[in-house]
């Protein structure tokens, strides 16, 4: 299991577009891949999971990964929320 902390730096946090990124990079691996935030975990390959948490700049979340390529997944998914949802 691979696990890392990572803030969300744009202003507007995971809304759709950003967070249609991040479960499109998340379905890309073969690991199941959570993202947490305070005590709720949901799905990353889930859109209305990751909606659901309401994560907004300047918030940490915890992206959580477990199989065969985990820490490919959770560099992947921290870069991504690092980056800003640049393309």
């Amino acid at each position: 299991m691979c696990v890392k902390d990572v803030l969300v730096q744009n202003q507007v946090g995971l809304h759709a577009r950003p967070a249609t990124f991040f479960i499109q990079k998340a379905n890309e691996f073969k690991s199941s891949i959570w993202v947490e935030k305070e005590e709720r975990r949901v799905n990353a390959k889930s859109l209305l999971g990751v909606l659901s948490l309401g994560i907004v700049g300047g918030t940490t979340i915890r992206i959580i990964a477990d199989g065969n390529d985990e820490e490919q997944a959770v560099d992947a998914l921290v870069s991504l929320v690092q980056s800003g949802f640049t393309e």
